[in-house]
């Protein structure tokens, strides 16, 4: 029986660079091919298609870095949804990986990359035939038109690879990963265009669509109440952008000293966000999935996974106490999964206080004051983390929440995933930047 990971050396992957450590400059040559990659990709319709009912879920291109019409129309779908299922039968004990040992990480990769493509299949199956990505309604009946069915979910695959690529790439020789880069391209572009736009969505002459200009022209109309509904959009949105920056920087600092090197030490920073976006990037994208499949199958949305725009309704004084209701469920939904994927991205990324102990002391540091041993690190690491970690998946899913209530630009969950994905990535080039600017201190590092 073929075992799991010759069946994924079966697959073209991206090899794995040479050197430890890479340099500045290669990593962010790397980056930007692939960001100018997924932009350019993102142009490229596919060819046959007809009909594209998936356009209307905007909310949902944005979580799944897709863009919908395009070749890369699955956008990182399969990759999270493969993520979620591998997450989900870890948790539960169905499968079990031994993430310590290098052997136990090669095969839950391998695990997840053929889940990844049998999820790019899949939905390439599902968009076409259940109508959300379809050819011309005129040839239904022909044999022409099952034949463009399926060009259309072969070019659906062939997208859907290449993102599982682009992704492998970044992770391996760029900065942060590919899912974060893709979503966080999205939204900035999604906000740039709902912020600025000169033009009009609808018939020439109805002006300006971006919410600075509209916000303008509403107030030169004598319209106040549509003003500052575009003003609150603002607003909210740098409104969040500060917050999550804020929460970045809180963090618990544990002193170690160097076993070997007395009256020398350090501290583990632990951020309070300790699974950063990870979480919300996961509900995110099992709501989106929810929403969008339910809306094909059945033709009606779930409407209890649809943010109600609490702000726009008390400007406009039609806040119900239904809406109410509704914001505190979806609330409920988003901080609920947020702890959940919280907890078992802990359990699979290596991030419990086992995992982290075994790394510190690996580094050849220890506690000031207690002789070198992992438990004893394990010990004071367990009086944080599980705290941190829930407490940090709900404080994040609340945020998504928020942000998503409060109408931001674009998608609040969207921002919210981008302003958190670019901050990471900032801290990830500073770092890298310090060592190629310091040799002595890379050459610690690799040691």
């Amino acid at each position: 029986m073929v075992s799991i990971e010759k069946l994924a050396q079966l697959i073209p992957d991206v090899a794995n660079p040479k050197e430890r450590r890479l340099s500045f400059n290669i990593k962010l040559k790397w980056t930007l091919i692939i960001l100018i990659s997924f932009y350019v990709l993102g142009l490229i319709p596919l060819y046959g298609l007809g009909a594209n009912s998936l356009q209307q879920f905007e909310f949902i291109s944005l979580i799944l870095g897709a863009s919908f019409g395009s070749i890369i129309s699955l956008g990182i779908g399969p990759i999270v949804t493969a993520s979620i299922i591998l997450q989900l039968l870890t948790g539960a004990g169905i499968l079990k990986f031994d993430l310590t040992t290098h052997e136990g990480k090669r095969k839950f990769e391998a695990t997840q990359k053929l889940l990844s493509i049998f999820f790019i299949i899949l939905e390439a199956f599902i968009y076409v035939f259940l109508g959300g990505l379809s050819p011309d309604p005129s040839l239904k009946g022909t044999p022409l038109y099952l034949q463009m069915q399926l060009l259309l979910i072969l070019q659906l695959c062939i997208g859907g690879f290449l993102i599982l690529l682009m992704d492998a790439v970044v992770s391996k020789w760029g900065f942060g990963s590919g899912i974060s880069l893709f979503i966080a391209a999205g939204v900035a572009k999604r906000v740039f265009v709902k912020a600025f736009n000169p033009l009009s969505y609808g018939q020439l002459g109805q002006g300006a669509s971006g919410a600075f200009w509209v916000m303008f022209q509403s107030l030169g109309q004598g319209d106040p109440g549509a003003a500052f509904s575009e003003l609150s959009k603002i607003l909210f949105t740098v409104l969040i952008f500060l917050v999550v920056v804020y929460l970045q920087s809180m963090r618990v600092e544990i002193p170690l000293s160097f076993g070997m090197v007395r009256g020398y030490g350090v501290r583990w920073p632990l951020s309070f966000l300790y699974t950063s976006n990870i979480p919300v990037i996961l509900v995110a994208a099992l709501i989106a999935n929810i929403r969008m499949f339910g809306r094909m199958i059945t033709g009606r949305d779930v409407s209890w996974l649809i943010n109600p725009n609490i702000v726009d309704k008390l400007i406009h004084h039609s806040l119900s106490w239904l809406d109410a209701l509704h914001a505190i469920v979806y609330i409920a939904i988003m901080v609920g999964g947020a702890i959940l994927f919280s907890i078992f991205w802990v359990q699979t990324a290596g991030l419990d206080a086992k995992s982290q102990a075994r790394q510190i002391s690996a580094s050849g540091l220890q506690i000031a004051g207690f002789r070198r041993d992992v438990r004893v690190i394990e010990t004071l690491l367990n009086r944080y983390i599980p705290y941190l970690t829930v407490l940090g998946g709900a404080t994040v899913g609340l945020l998504a929440a928020i942000a998503d209530l409060t109408g931001t630009l674009a998608s609040g969950t969207g921002i919210l995933l981008a302003v958190m994905i670019v901050y990471r990535l900032y801290q990830e080039i500073a770092q890298q930047h310090a060592l190629d600017m310091n040799p002595m201190l890379k050459k610690f590092i690799q040691k």
